[in-house]
Formats: structure tokens, sequence, C-alpha cells
């Protein structure tokens, strides 16, 4: 099982904006009043390296205890060179203590920091020169939040550029609250991926199918946040785009840490079918991170990462929620987990 898109390293959380939201208010509204990424972000530079592992350690226990043997995290709650480093280090050492690998993505293009108050040319221009060059040794891609309350296409063009001229991959936050043409922007540049996808269109999606580039759907924000706007299924059917399923385990959008109940919400909430499912958090979750040639099947010369599950039919994995079937691990050929 891999988790292709998640958020697990940060500090505090936002409860209160979920108060807030069941009151009425919009993600965006809570943005625009200074909360939403930005309130992690403070929470975020108060913590020190040792702080931010032993947060996110009771996160990735609860993943890798459902079977998640690889996760992508990304940084994106410092918004300064320095704290963006630590935030990729944290991620790192998860690795180190966990039986889980961590692939690392940077994501300082996440939101635009007080210090840049409605200057988000000149944030650009900072994470470019200054902090994409001190996270690079820490990070294997490179992310951006294409939104109207993140950064444009121009913007998210700019940092693509900067990833290539540091050569690494890039992958994008695409057409989540609209379609400002950012999965089509992802496929132009060869994304590994784009991620959300609701508002995305037919054209997007065939450039993607063109460009190899994988939909990761992430149906825990799209419950968590109540939309109603569904990604494009039949059009990513249609042009044979991979579709991968991830939590998007983050503290504002979707504060969940099961793989197994995005599963069951990628068929009930976008009416993907089990094995679709199923493929979606493992060979193309490895395709979502570049490792489709070491991990996500079964096959000889690949990594022996795998889960014994207690069913008898894969469907049940997508079946039930709030329940887990895994009985042993296997990670590199070794028994990671063994529950009895």
């Amino acid at each position: 099982m891999i988790d292709c898109h998640t958020h697990l390293v940060y500090a505090g959380n936002r409860a209160g904006e979920f108060e807030q939201r069941l009151e009425g208010a919009s993600y965006a509204e809570i943005a625009r009043r200074g909360g939403g990424i930005l309130s992690t972000v403070r929470a975020t530079r108060a913590a020190d390296e040792d702080a931010l592992v032993a947060g996110a350690r009771p996160r990735l226990a609860a993943l890798a205890a459902e079977g998640v043997t690889t996760i992508e995290i990304k940084s994106g709650y410092g918004l300064d060179r320095d704290t963006e480093v630590r935030l990729l280090r944290s991620a790192r050492r998860l690795g180190d203590v966990a039986a889980v690998e961590v692939v690392t993505t940077f994501l300082g293009a996440h939101a635009v920091p007080p210090e840049f108050p409605g200057r988000a040319d000149d944030y650009i221009d900072f994470v470019c020169a200054e902090v994409l060059p001190a996270a690079a040794p820490w990070a294997g891609a490179v992310d951006a939040f294409c939104e109207g309350i993140g950064f444009s296409t121009r913007q998210t063009e700019r940092v693509f550029e900067a990833a290539r001229a540091a050569g690494l991959p890039v992958k994008l936050h695409a057409d989540q609250l609209s379609d400002l043409g950012g999965a089509a922007l992802a496929a132009r540049y060869g994304a590994l991926s784009a991620d959300h996808l609701e508002y995305s269109s037919e054209d997007s999606v065939r450039a993607m199918a063109t460009a190899g580039t994988v939909a990761v759907l992430l149906p825990g924000a799209f419950y968590f946040l109540g939309e109603t706007r569904l990604p494009p299924i039949d059009a990513l059917r249609r042009h044979r785009v991979s579709i991968a399923v991830a939590t998007d385990s983050n503290p504002g959008s979707a504060p969940g840490c099961s793989l197994l109940l995005m599963l069951n919400m990628a068929c009930t909430l976008f009416r993907l079918t089990p094995e679709e499912a199923l493929a979606g958090a493992t060979r193309n979750a490895a395709k979502a991170l570049g490792k489709d040639a070491q991990l996500g099947t079964l096959e000889p010369g690949k990594q022996a990462d795998f889960v014994i599950w207690d069913i008898e039919h894969p469907a049940e994995l997508s079946y039930r929620f709030g329940y887990n079937p895994c009985h042993e691990v296997i990670k590199g050929g070794r028994v990671v987990a063994d529950r009895g």
C-alpha cells in the first residue's frame, strides 16, 4: 500500500476552523482571514525538528498499521527557507524510525506567507532563488498549489522552471476549487501527478493522458470540505489516465490517517470500482511517485513490499470502513508487522 499524497509533518491543529466551516464559512474565506495554511505555518515555525517528528509519528503509525509501506510527505508549512528544510529533514527522519519508506516533496509554493502580503510574485522570486536550492538536497520532487487562493499558472510555471533547473520532477495541486488549467500545465511539464482535479476540463485530462501524468484523487478532502463538484472520473477513464488514491493527510482539509477509508470513499463518493481503488493505492500510486519501476506490483526484480490481509476477496478492502484486516506487513522482503 502506497500513500502518494500527504502533508504529514506539521505542528498544531485546526479544529476551530472545522467549527467555523460547520457554521457556514468556506475554506477560502477562512484562508483570507489569516486561517487555513497560515495558521499551521505559525505553529510549525515555532516547533523544532524533534517536536515535528514526535508529532508526526502517531499519524505515520496509524497509516503503517493499515499496511502502508511507502508514503509521500510534503513540506509547505514553513514558507521560509529554514522551516521548509526542517520539515523535509523531519520527514526523512520519520523514514529512519519507522518501517515505512518516505518520499519527500518540496511544497514551498503552498501559500503566500505573512512576510509577503499582497506580493505573491516577490514570494515566488524568494522560493526559486533561495528556498528551493536549500531544500533540493532533501526533496525528491517539487509541488505547488495552483489555485485562486494559492498561485497563478504563471507563478507556478516559474516554480516548475526552477525545479527543472535543479533536476527535480514536479507535481501539482491542480483544479481543486476552480479550473485555472493547472492540470494541463502539469502535463506540459511532464509532471508525475496532478492532484485533486475536481474542476479539470476534458482538454486537461487529454493532456495528462498524453504526458503520462497520474491523476491523484483525494476523497478525504472532498468529503471534509463538503465539496459537491466531482473529479472528471469518466473523462479520466475515457482517456486512460492512471488514477491514484491518497489520504491528503493534513491539519486543515483532510485530517485523517486511514488509506483504507480513502478506498471506501473513492468508491462511494467518486464511484470508482474496488479494483480501481486498490490499483490507486498500489501500482498507480507508485507511478505518481516515479517509483513504479521498484514498487506497486509484485514482479521479479521489484522490491518485495506487500501486505497479507485477513479477507476473502480484494473488494473487502473498499467495502468495509472503520475496520482493519491487515494481518502481516512485509517491507523489502522482511516482516515488519505481524498481528497474529
